[in-house]
Order: C-alpha cells, then structure tokens, then sequence
C-alpha cells in the first residue's frame, strides 16, 4: 500500500487523538478541515488516514494453507454475559500439533487486518487465535468507528481477563502443542505485555507492537522472551520505555526492544498511510523468528 498524498504531521497526531478517546469520525474530519493546511487538504489527509481493509489483506481466507473458523470459549470473570467469548481461530494445513500464538487486536474489535494477521501468522505454521472482545455487545460491528465505540463501553480489566483466558484456551486447545506465544497491537501490546506477567511461564514470548507497557510491579513476574517494537514517533506510547526497560533489565527478563526510524503509532497495520512496508516486515519478521525459536525448537 503506497501514500497517495504526504499527509501532515498535524492530522497524524489528530488522528491518534480520534483513535485513542471518545472523538467521533465527523468531530475528526471537521477538526481537520479547521488545520489550516493550504488549499483545504486537511479533511482529504484526514480521509486518507481512515482504514481501507479491501486493499490490505495479504492472506486470503480461501488460502488452501490453513483452515480458518470462529470459536467460542469459555470465559469466567470477563465482560460476557453468559460465560463464553468468541474468537477467529486459525489452523496451518496438517494434523498438528502446531505451536500457538494468541493474536489481540486494536482498541476497535476484531477487524479485517486483525483476522488477517492471524492467517499471515497460520501460514508461518502457528495455529493462531484471534479473540474479539466486543463479542458481548454483538462482535465487530463492520467498522472501526462503531467498534471504537462498542470497546469504550467495556469494562477494560474484563476484557483482560478475557483475553486471559483466550491465552489459555488456545495452549490447552487439542491442536496446540501447548506452547504459547502472544502479539498484539496498540491496545493488544497493552494486552500482549499483561499477559507476559500474568502467565509467567506458561507464556513462552510476547511481541508487543506499539503497547503500554506492562505494571512496573508485576514485571518480576515474567517468563517470557519479550520482543517489544516501538515507532519511533508515539509520544504517548514512548514515555513509558525508559521505565520499562529499566525494570525489565532489573528483574533479568530476556528482552529486546526496537524502535523504528521514521515511522507511526500503528505503523504494522497496513490498510491506512501510516503503514510502514520496511518497518512491518522487519517487525513482523523478527516476531516469527522470536515464536519458532521458543515455540518449536525450545522445551
């Protein structure tokens, strides 16, 4: 996916705003057209930064590699009503067993890129699970605008504990081979880093992209082989490195952590101009050389 237009840094900012509080699309399109970027280009950079799944999808989900399906799971102590949450579950071609990976979406529900993350992780040879923490208020509503909103209305320590016991539905799942890795992105990276504390050993590596980092407090409880990626212009995600790293170091967490040149919150995520083709690769590369070093190779 290529930039039409170079969008300014202002609207870049404008919409991380738009995508991390209550803004509505029309409050975002109408604070853009108020910029004052020459010629009125505002609401079309604006318009340019809203997500084009059609044309970011890498892995189809009729690709003869893998077999993808929506699963239910047992949930106790989330945001369910009636104990069980749902999830996109997605199994490499063969019988298995297959080393798993927990994949957590945005702060917007299981979306189209996020589903499709799981398939490029399945092709890869993980069975890959994807859950949808907007399944109690019906699931991802068909547009990030609504999703943004429906997830807003959740109780935000339940979908953790949801996303806790998809971790652990997938590891005893009967095609996993019950080692576990996690990914997620931006509010998954929050969730990818919870997890690696709350798991201990039964997480074998995280890979959180673009994430709050984990509860200073809590870090002496990871096990896990940490692989954090960072943008290199995310202000608000960014602050809370230093702190992590010196906590990470202290409590001797294996870890890397890489920030990368030239890019934006949500540089992975390849169906708006904030993509970064480089990045991404080299990103999602190092995340699926992390998971068969720990998930295949390692007892």
């Amino acid at each position: 996916m290529t930039n039409k237009i170079e969008i300014d840094p202002k609207v870049f900012d404008l919409y991380d705003e738009y995508c991390h509080s209550q803004m509505s699309r029309r409050d975002f399109l109408d604070r853009a057209a108020m910029l004052g970027i020459a010629g009125g280009m505002g609401v079309m950079m604006a318009q340019a930064l809203l997500p084009n799944y059609a044309k970011a999808q890498l892995v189809s989900f009729t690709d003869e590699r893998l077999k993808a399906s929506y699963v239910t799971y047992k949930s106790a102590g989330g945001n369910s009503k009636d104990g069980f949450m749902r999830g996109y579950l997605v199994q490499p071609k063969g019988d298995g067993p297959f080393p798993a990976v927990l994949i957590v979406h945005e702060n917007r529900g299981l979306n189209p890129y996020i589903e499709d993350v799981a398939r490029r992780a399945a092709i890869e040879g993980f069975l890959a699970y994807a859950p949808d923490a907007l399944y109690p208020l019906g699931g991802y509503p068909g547009n990030d605008e609504d999703g943004k909103i429906l997830q807003q209305k959740l109780d935000k320590d339940k979908i953790f504990t949801d996303m806790k016991n998809a971790a652990y539905f997938l590891k005893n799942h009967k095609l996993s081979n019950g080692k576990l890795g996690a990914t997620g992105f931006c509010f998954g990276g929050a969730v990818a880093n919870f997890l690696a504390t709350e798991l201990g050993a039964d997480l074998k590596a995280s890979a959180p992209f673009y994430g709050s980092a984990a509860k200073l407090s809590d870090v002496k409880n990871i096990k896990a082989k940490m692989l954090i990626h960072y943008a290199s212009d995310d202000e608000r995600v960014n602050a809370m490195k230093e702190d992590y790293e010196k906590e990470l170091a202290k409590n001797n967490v294996s870890f890397n952590m890489h920030i990368y040149p030239n890019t934006k919150h949500g540089f992975h995520n390849n169906s708006t101009p904030r993509y970064s083709k480089e990045a991404a690769e080299l990103a999602w590369g190092r995340t699926i050389n992390l998971f068969k070093e720990n998930l295949i190779n390692n007892g």
